[in-house]
């Protein structure tokens, strides 16, 4: 498996990392659990190293099954997890909204500590910034955890450049957590440009598009009312239709170097910085594997310049997010 640091850090994965959500989370049914320790089990087999997690996804029972997989590995995968929603320490229920306050943060870390089974959370990242509390609070308490020895490396998710500056500045900032893929190219205006400039690593969810570069989703596709793609506009029967050309510019490539669309996809991404490290979420072994074939892909810089000058000529149809999410981003 190769490796990739995450900028200045020094904090060596897997160049392709595993998103665990949806092992116990936006799904119905939800998987067996045996069945996905099992599955982490496997992935660990294969070389991955680094792997995803939030306090949200579940609630709370995401890191429980991520803790309990891994702890044969401790010392040996990079665990991410994240804070920042307001929920109910005890039952997990929504309190709404968003909760960066530094006790609150640290009241997290704690019981994150607890359900992931560490004694040092690897990677803690604000899951949305918070508008009420100053950024600077919040890296100023998870570097009180940092020093503490129950946190080894600050991250932000979703969040803007600016932000990004402003937290630097007080904790190093080793990895920034957003949307990026072929389809969804936002973060390549100033999210990497401030990466690359401040040395943090870049960390792609849903690289596939929450499975729609895999090119099994169509307009006839149907999801669970629990899945959150039934509340995307992205995903409406209409935008699948409509945004079929990425597909097939992703199927032409993969043709002529033997790859499927979801490899070419990723290793796309893998391309673009040699600090970007990919998170697809997938539960089934033939699935990871696929995934895993993306790092034996080589995109010449031909083919960059061609899927380039392609993507540049597809408006994708639908927004990312509804506007409720949408005001939780970029900020």
């Amino acid at each position: 498996m190769q490796k990739r640091k995450l900028g200045n850090s020094n904090l060596e994965v897997s160049a392709l990392g595993l998103g665990c959500m949806r092992m116990s989370h936006d799904e119905s049914p939800i998987p067996d659990k045996q069945e996905m320790i099992s599955f982490l089990h496997s992935a660990v087999e294969r070389g991955i190293t680094f792997f995803d997690t939030a306090e949200v996804y579940g609630p709370f029972t995401n890191e429980e099954l991520v803790g309990e997989a891994l702890t044969p590995f401790r010392g040996k995968v990079v665990i991410a997890t994240k804070f920042g929603f307001n929920l109910d320490p005890n039952t997990g229920a929504d309190l709404g909204g968003l909760n960066s306050r530094p006790e609150h943060i640290k009241q997290v870390a704690e019981a994150s500590l607890k359900r992931l089974k560490v004694e040092a959370i690897d990677l803690f990242y604000q899951h949305r910034v918070d508008p009420d509390v100053p950024i600077e609070d919040v890296a100023g308490a998870v570097k009180d955890l940092i020093q503490a020895g129950k946190v080894k490396h600050f991250g932000l998710s979703e969040a803007g450049a600016q932000t990004i500056r402003r937290a630097h500045a007080v904790q190093p900032v080793t990895a920034v957590q957003s949307e990026y893929s072929l389809w969804w190219r936002e973060v390549e205006a100033e999210v990497l440009p401030t990466c690359e400039e401040l040395g943090i690593g870049f960390v792609p969810f849903s690289p596939l598009g929450r499975g729609y570069l895999t090119g099994k989703v169509d307009e006839n596709t149907t999801f669970a009312s629990a899945d959150i793609r039934s509340r995307l506009p992205r995903f409406t029967p209409e935008a699948r239709k409509a945004n079929r050309v990425v597909i097939d510019l992703l199927a032409r490539i993969g043709e002529q170097k033997g790859s499927t669309p979801a490899q070419i996809a990723l290793a796309w991404l893998l391309a673009q910085k040699p600090w970007i490290v990919p998170i697809p979420g997938s539960r089934k072994l033939e699935r990871l594997d696929e995934n895993i074939g993306a790092l034996a892909v080589e995109l010449k810089p031909d083919d960059l310049r061609e899927i380039k000058s392609a993507i540049s000529k597809i408006t994708v149809q639908g927004d990312r997010y509804p506007e409720n999410l949408k005001r939780q981003t970029g900020r």
